[in-house]
């Protein structure tokens, strides 16, 4: 019984050490605008059983979907109910199982460079930050790295339920993120040019027509909506319009095509340090070996990843959430560099050095910086400040019941995710000043706020907050009620 228990204790380790990371204190940073938006509307579908997929403003439902079965457990069944913790659970899980799947996909470089791959995905700054961020990006790694576990197993063995597995796999990916064909082609290319032996299957198109069929079943079921709303196949087809149009534009998120390769580079932001210089470097130097050698699944690695940079680089629209899509290349990368060092000792120690300054990394974005401008994963992330507006709402509602809460800006995100247990009848939200304009408590723009003032009859204090960085909300409180 201690052979298994030795064998596998250090995975189970290094999978403890990725949940700690990704599920410790969920509810510390204030909700991103995008993490808000797509939490209320697990709230609508957690509270009425509704969804219907938008192909122009968001991604794939199974993001929502996933986070149904943690509400319940967790005894939330109402969007008022539901919280932070829960919502974000469902990217953090996803994360872990991440990091055990590269472990697995690892395992032809060796037992303990499998183990050093996991073990570096697990404390990768991006990996941890986003995996507590309540968006698609790491559910689509999730799943990526599952569908080359599938694949790879039915590469091997050549049963055909391997192949449908690997389909359901790639329905999970499409249902997720439109992104999805990008991972596809690229895999296919670096499958295509590295590994040229044939599968062990006798009738691989028969096993590729099922995988086909799998997946569009997966897709189907869930743009679908479960067989509920059944124009979101069609909507499923036309989010790809707005998606290449954005991509292709930048649609106000240009950035310099070095932007990705930036975040595991050096650099200093208003007194903070941002390096993974030890980090990319044995990446790299798993590069010079997967083609000083002959380790063909290190060299397909290696294109897979070239063709992921390249793709995301030349792309002017660029989300820093999309340096996850990086990470599980470039640490199977080092731990193939790992490998081929000559000392077992050495490959030891550099293994323990780079993991401790990437931690030290993690550390300073996921928990001690993680809303902080200066922070490169938080992008244009809610200031602290927002936490402050649900207070500020509920003792208005009790000093004036009858009167309406106004929220007048172009942009409100997330206050509603913070305002979701009020009435909705004492909450309104307008782009501009209504006419009427007085309430219990008004929130404006800084902009609207000048335009709003002269329609204003009571007398109000004014106090500022931040949305964001660079965006300035007035807070008006009734004088009359003000303390």
């Amino acid at each position: 019984m201690l052979y298994p228990v030795s064998r596998w204790l250090p995975l189970a380790l290094v999978a403890l050490a990725a949940l700690w990371l990704r599920t410790h204190d969920l509810a510390l940073r204030p909700m991103h605008a995008d993490e808000a938006n797509q939490a209320v509307k697990t709230g609508e579908l957690l509270e009425h059983g509704r969804y219907a997929f938008d192909p122009h403003d968001h991604h794939g439902p199974t993001l929502y979907y996933a986070a149904l079965p943690i509400a319940w457990l967790r005894g939330e069944t109402t969007l008022a109910t539901l919280s932070e913790t829960t919502v974000r659970l469902v990217p953090a899980l996803a994360g872990t199982l991440a990091v055990i799947f590269l472990f697995l996909l690892a395992q032809p470089l060796g037992r303990w460079p499998a183990l050093a791959a996991a073990a570096l995905m697990a404390v990768a700054p991006a990996s941890v930050y986003y995996s507590r961020y309540f968006i698609q990006e790491t559910l689509l790694v999730t799943f990526t790295l599952a569908l080359f576990i599938c694949s790879q197993r039915w590469w091997q063995t050549g049963l055909t339920r391997w192949a449908i597995a690997a389909g359901a796999c790639i329905g999970l990916m499409q249902a997720t993120k439109a992104s999805a064909p990008l991972f596809l082609v690229a895999a296919l290319v670096a499958v295509i040019v590295t590994l040229r032996p044939r599968p062990m299957t006798r009738r691989p198109r028969r096993d590729v027509i099922v995988a086909l069929v799998a997946a569009l079943a997966v897709a189907a079921l869930f743009y679908s909506s479960f067989g509920t709303h059944f124009s979101g196949l069609r909507d499923a087809l036309g989010t790809y319009t707005a998606v290449s149009a954005r991509a292709a534009t930048g649609s106000g998120h240009e950035k310099p095509w070095w932007y990705y390769l930036s975040f595991f580079g050096w650099h200093r932001e208003g007194g903070l340090l941002w390096q993974q210089l030890a980090f990319s470097t044995l990446a790299f130097c798993g590069v010079l070996v997967a083609f000083a050698t002959p380790q063909k699944i290190l060299r397909c690695a290696a294109l897979y990843t070239f063709i992921i940079v390249v793709a995301l680089s030349l792309a002017p629209y660029k989300t820093p959430w999309h340096t996850v899509h990086l990470v599980p290349g470039f640490a199977f990368l080092a731990a193939g560099a790992l490998a081929a060092l000559p000392l077992r000792l050495f490959a030891f120690a550099t293994a323990g050095i780079v993991l401790a300054l990437q931690y030290k990394q993690t550390q300073l974005a996921a928990f001690l910086r993680p809303a902080d401008a200066r922070n490169p994963y938080a992008y244009v992330h809610s200031s602290p400040d927002v936490l402050k507006i649900r207070a500020l709402a509920k003792a208005a509602l009790t000093r004036t019941p009858a009167a309406p809460i106004r929220i007048i800006s172009e942009e409100y995100w997330p206050i509603p995710w913070y305002l979701r247990a009020l009435p909705q009848a004492s909450v309104g939200y307008w782009s501009t000043p209504p006419a009427a304009s007085d309430g219990a408590l008004i929130i404006a723009s800084s902009t609207q706020a000048v335009a709003m003032r002269p329609l204003l009859r009571a007398r109000y204090h004014e106090s500022y907050l931040g949305l964001r960085p660079g965006f300035l909300l007035v807070v008006f409180t009734p004088i009359a009620a003000a303390p």
